[in-house]
């Protein structure tokens, strides 16, 4: 669907899940898709790609929504990029009923390893160019 749609955002929940931290895992593992086992249906998928299944995972959006967890937070930025990237904290669902996921994803992303500018961009930056909106 991305090479017939490069511009498409799909935004994942929770930073990709477990994506960013199985990288090294999903990128080799996946290319050797159907030279492991005998299903002709693994080596077609594959043949049909335009390119490394790992880079069509890096197309995707993830959001914040990780209850406060920094290394997550960071293993997510570093695979998917501070462009695509979106401020998230999964509120009303914490024991506080919003403000507390609030709080905590606002500590990690002033106390992640990333440029002010980069910090922008999760904050509101990015979102803002996805939906069109200009400052007034």
């Amino acid at each position: 669907i991305f090479d017939r749609h490069p511009n498409l955002a799909i935004i994942t929940h929770h930073m990709g899940a477990m994506l960013p931290y199985f990288e090294g895992r999903a990128g080799p593992g996946l290319d050797q898709l159907g030279s492991r086992t005998d299903d002709p249906d693994d080596a077609v998928a594959l043949g049909r790609l335009c390119r490394r299944p790992l880079d069509y995972f890096r197309m995707f959006y993830a959001d914040t929504a990780l209850s406060g967890a920094l290394p997550a937070t960071e293993c997510g930025l570093a695979f998917f990029g501070a462009d695509r990237v979106l401020f998230a904290t999964d509120m009303p669902f914490d024991p506080e009923k919003g403000p507390g996921f609030i709080r905590e994803t606002v500590r990690v992303i002033d106390n992640m390893r990333a440029s002010l500018e980069d910090k922008q961009k999760i904050y509101e930056g990015n979102a803002r160019r996805m939906l069109k909106l200009r400052l007034p």
